[in-house]
């Protein structure tokens, strides 16, 4: 299997893992004095004035009575908000199946969100038929951007496996099954189908591919319900979308034509 072609569609296969600009203004210290905390006193130039009339401490609008979280905290979000913010930043993807409190919180907040996003060029993606949001690099040929986010290509044998389980996710949804389910052995036998001895030996082969389920499994793609049984998330059709399947599975075709295999079901 080249080495080069692979390569370069194992780039097809991965392109998805701060405060508002003027909005968030700080509070004006010096627009409102309090008055006197004592008020008026007999003498004073304003005759018939008592002195209980005059608040001992001056009120302050809402918007200027933030509680901090630490010393020093300038930000204007609530916790828990802050905390959402944080997991999209940190984490691929949000699920409302896993994530029910924060997908809340992202909805009634997604302005305020998208906004703290833009501000570090990112944008929010909400599928809300797939129950998950994501975010994503903003690029622009008409300026330079600083990119926030690295691009982490998959190699040879984590895009053999994407292809695989994007394909039985396919199969499986087409059914009618909801939540379809995998075994590690399924994906050795097709995934080892298109390795060659250039790979190096199968225990190193499966060594890759177990590696590459890992993988799949710390970024959500897939999660490991029992050992080697993985249940395959809606994540994968974003990660691999029906257009670059297509394109990788052709190619995959031509291959085994070229060097058959036993196995390969692709």
């Amino acid at each position: 299997m080249p080495e080069t072609e692979l390569d370069e569609a194992s780039h097809l296969a991965d392109r998805t893992t701060a405060g508002i600009g003027g909005a968030a203004g700080e509070p004006d210290v010096g627009s409102q004095k309090p008055e006197s905390a004592f008020g008026s006193r007999a003498g004073t130039d304003t005759p018939g004035a008592a002195a209980d009339d005059a608040p001992f401490v001056a009120p302050v609008a809402m918007e200027d009575d933030l509680d901090e979280l630490f010393p020093g905290d300038r930000g204007t979000l609530d916790a828990e908000v802050r905390r959402v913010l944080v997991h999209v930043l940190q984490r691929r993807f949000l699920s409302a199946e896993g994530n029910r409190a924060e997908w809340r919180l992202l909805l009634e907040h997604q302005q305020l969100i998208e906004s703290r996003l833009h501000d570090m060029y990112l944008r929010l993606v909400v599928d809300m038929g797939r129950g998950l949001a994501y975010k994503q690099q903003i690029r622009s040929d008409e300026f330079e951007m600083p990119v926030l986010l690295k691009d982490s290509p998959y190699n040879r044998t984590e895009t053999l496996v994407l292809v695989h389980l994007r394909t039985v996710f396919l199969r499986e949804s087409a059914s009618g099954e909801s939540a379809p389910r995998i075994d590690v052995e399924d994906v050795e036998q097709t995934v080892l189908s298109y390795l060659t001895d250039a790979d190096g030996s199968t225990a190193r082969q499966q060594k890759a591919i177990r590696a590459a389920l890992d993988r799949l499994d710390r970024e959500g793609v897939i999660d490991e319900e029992t050992t080697g049984r993985y249940r395959i998330s809606s994540l994968v059709e974003v990660v691999l979308s029906a257009e670059k399947l297509a394109e990788l599975r052709t190619w995959l075709r031509a291959q085994a034509e070229k060097n058959p295999k036993d196995g390969a079901d692709e």
